[in-house]
This record gives C-alpha cells, sequence and structure tokens, in this order.
C-alpha cells in the first residue's frame, strides 16, 4: 500500500509564508491521449458514494473547497479496493476523499469536510484522490477520463473553474508550491504509463485540458487568459489579440441527434479538435480528412459561444450518427434548417393521448435542442399559453414557444390541442 504520512492538520497553526506562490499556465498543443480519449466517446462515468463512517470531519479555512489534488497510489499490485480497506485502517495517517480506477470512482469522505492527504496546507484547502495504477492503454484511457471527470463534477458542484496550478494541483504541485509534503506524484506514473502505451508524454497540464473539455460538457464556462495570436482567422475573428483579455466560451449542448449541412464553401474555414483558442485546440484541417464534404450531412451535438475578449459560434460534429470522431467548426461552415419566428399568442391543450416531447429550442434549429419534457408528464387537460411562434419551411412544420406550469418548452404544433 502507498507510505502514507502523517498529515493530519489538527493543532498545526498556518502562517502567511505556507501560502506559496501560484503561477500562470500556458497553453498547450493537444495531447495525443487526450485525442484518444476524446475518439472513445465514453458514457458518463458514475460516482458511487460509500461513505466511510469512521472518518473524521473537519472544516475547510474557509468551510468549503477551493479546488482539487491529484495523487496516485505508487502500488503497481493494488486495487481499489484494497486500497479503500487499507486506508480506511489506517485514516489516523492519511486519507483522501476519492478512490478513481479505469471503471470506478469511488467516494469514500465526504467533500463538504476536509481530508489529510497531502500536507496541513493543503489539506484545508483541496478535495482530493487517488489514481489506482493500471496496467493497459485502455485502462489508463479510462481512468483518466474518469480522473477528469470528477476533478470537473467537484469544481462545477463548488462553483470552481479548472485553472492549473490554482484549483488543479498534483501532489507534486503541492511540494513545490505549498510546502507540508514532499510526494511528485502523479508525475512518474503518467510518465511511465504515457510512454509505455501512447509513446508520449503526460503532464499536469495535458491533465487540466482534459478537465477543461469534462467542464465544458458538464455546462461550465471555462475563463482562458491566454494570449490569442492565432492567424487561422474567422471573418468576425480578423483582429488579432495581442493583449491577453479574458475569454469566455459558453457551452451548449443538444440531445436529439440534430443534423446540418455542410456549405459549400466549408473549407473556408478550417476544422479543429476543439473551439479555435481554446486550450489544447488544433487545427486538423480538411485535407487531412480525405474527401469532399460539400452540402454532406453531419450530425451535431454541441455549441460553443465565445465571449469576452473573443467572438463567434462553434458546432462539434460527426460524420455518421454512431461515429466516435468529432470535430469542431466554425458556425458559418454549416447550413441549419432555417426557423422563421414570430409573435403568436393562443392558450391550446396539450396532447395526452401520445407522449409528444418538449424541448428548449425549436428540434433541428441552430441553437440545437434537449428533450425536456413530455406530454404525459401532465394532466389531460393542462393548459400551455403560446408566446412565440416558429415556422420551418425545410419540413413545413410549426413550433410554438409555450409557459406551461410556469415552464417554457417548444413545442411542435402536432403535440398541441389548438384552438
Amino acid at each position: 500500500m502507498k507510505k502514507w504520512q502523517h498529515w493530519a492538520i489538527r493543532g498545526i497553526a498556518l502562517t502567511a509564508g505556507c501560502l506559496g506562490l501560484f503561477w500562470s499556465s500556458t497553453t498547450a498543443s493537444a495531447n495525443a491521449i487526450n485525442t484518444y480519449i476524446g475518439n472513445q466517446d465514453y458514457s458518463t462515468p458514475k460516482i458511487t458514494k460509500a461513505y466511510q463512517s469512521v472518518l473524521p470531519k473537519n472544516s475547510y479555512r474557509y468551510n468549503k473547497p477551493e479546488g482539487v489534488v491529484v495523487h496516485e497510489t505508487a502500488n503497481p499490485n493494488s486495487t481499489i479496493y484494497g486500497e479503500i480497506n487499507y486506508m480506511t485502517g489506517h485514516y489516523n495517517n492519511a486519507f483522501v476523499h476519492t478512490f478513481v480506477d479505469a471503471s470506478n470512482i469511488i467516494n469514500i469522505a465526504n467533500t463538504k469536510y476536509l481530508c489529510w492527504g497531502a500536507g496541513p496546507v493543503a489539506n484545508q484547502r483541496y478535495v482530493q484522490f487517488e489514481q489506482v495504477e493500471v496496467h493497459s492503454k485502455s485502462a489508463f484511457a479510462s481512468e483518466l477520463n474518469n480522473a477528469a471527470y470528477y476533478t470537473a463534477y467537484i469544481l462545477k458542484q463548488y462553483g470552481l473553474t479548472p485553472k492549473r496550478y490554482t484549483t488543479v494541483l498534483s501532489h507534486h504541485d503541492v511540494s513545490n508550491q505549498l510546502g507540508g509534503t514532499n510526494h511528485t506524484d502523479p508525475d512518474g506514473y503518467w510518465s511511465t504509463n504515457a510512454r509505455n502505451y501512447f509513446g508520449t508524454t503526460y503532464t499536469m497540464t495535458d491533465f487540466v485540458n482534459l478537465v477543461k473539455t469534462q467542464y465544458a460538457n458538464l455546462g461550465g464556462v471555462t475563463t482562458d487568459t491566454d494570449t490569442d495570436t492565432t492567424t487561422d482567422q474567422t471573418p468576425d475573428e480578423s483582429t488579432q489579440h495581442t493583449v491577453a483579455k479574458p475569454k469566455t466560451v459558453k457551452y451548449y449542448h443538444g440531445g436529439n441527434n440534430e443534423t446540418a449541412t455542410l456549405a459549400n464553401n466549408y473549407t473556408s474555414w478550417s476544422v479543429y479538435n476543439h473551439v479555435k483558442g481554446t486550450n489544447g485546440a488544433r487545427k486538423i484541417g480538411w485535407s487531412n480528412l480525405s474527401s469532399d464534404y460539400r452540402g454532406a450531412k453531419v450530425y451535431v451535438d454541441s455549441r460553443g459561444v465565445k465571449k469576452g475578449g473573443w467572438s463567434g459560434t462553434w458546432y462539434r460534429i460527426r460524420f455518421s450518427k454512431n461515429s466516435s470522431y468529432k470535430y469542431w467548426v466554425y458556425s458559418k461552415v454549416l447550413n441549419f434548417q432555417k426557423v422563421t419566428y414570430s409573435d403568436a399568442s393562443g392558450t391550446p391543450t396539450l396532447k395526452t393521448t401520445k407522449n409528444y416531447a418538449l424541448y428548449n429550442h425549436v428540434l433541428n434549429s441552430n441553437y440545437l435542442s434537449k428533450t425536456t419534457a413530455h406530454t404525459q408528464d401532465f394532466k389531460a387537460g393542462t393548459t400551455a399559453k403560446i408566446n412565440k411562434k416558429g415556422y420551418k419551411a425545410s419540413d413545413n412544420s410549426t413550433w410554438y414557444r409555450v409557459s406551461v406550469a410556469g415552464n417554457t418548452y417548444w413545442a411542435k404544433s402536432t403535440s398541441l390541442n389548438l384552438n
């Protein structure tokens, strides 16, 4: 088992000198392992809560966590359940909140309370988790995906954003920046597996980029403060940014496998592995996809809207419904079904004889939609108050924005009993 050190914070006074220094992160090129993970199209990991009653409950310095510290167990022969059993029996020496491997995220200590895993300064600030060592290419990628998801989940839960050295740190970062410990994990573990299974490297900067992707998938907005000096500019991004400005990308995720077609001049803008200008984004280039896609139908599942020191809307596409290969393109690359909107009114009732879907936007529009309710969620005779109308000439369908029981939906006309 891991050689735990006694890092309990009881009775330890903190001084200003313990705070250390934080460095700002720099943009890293896309990592081959992150690209591999992105292409696997993993399902959303499940977090299992299995709180151990013997673990103490002590408050953070500000009564809530300020980020996440990443560990690894340094034991090539252990299992996740073996690690949990050992730590639970030796918690007076040290314990962490959660353990992660290729198949599991097991949370054993309530993150509302601090743990003892990375020295007295870090313990008072951070949620901490251990990665159990795995021994194959697929297991390593899956474990990193689980670890990044858990990190993003915790940050989102506590109203934090992913920032290198500030809200996301390795144990080695704590040793260098905050002190009170001298461990260097997970550097060696990541380096060895990255070299053995992928022939590349893997660092905390690469991991933070993966966390940002997971954070965006959870609906979080990541703020980047890097200088954008790229030259492959889209028409509404023609001003090169030479002074660092606050930049954000707000992500919206559709759930209905909506489609669009590629414009005839789609090659006027390049294709990327992520929204252009974000950390880890790199240009792929249409020539590398080896086909003429003019007019081709693509499936669209996400929209990214740039705000702050930049602008533009981007979409994530794939070329077949079940493909694990996904790409980001500028909005002008795609032609969506046009929706003509107008004011409208009326008080129809919902059709509850069938279970019609209700959406947050018009289905197959450039906003992308999610199914947010169904007509049979409501009692027969429930009234819907119309306040907007949308018409799609492409399929001759009419849609209404309605208010039902205090919530707003877009409903196809066929799901309403119109007066």
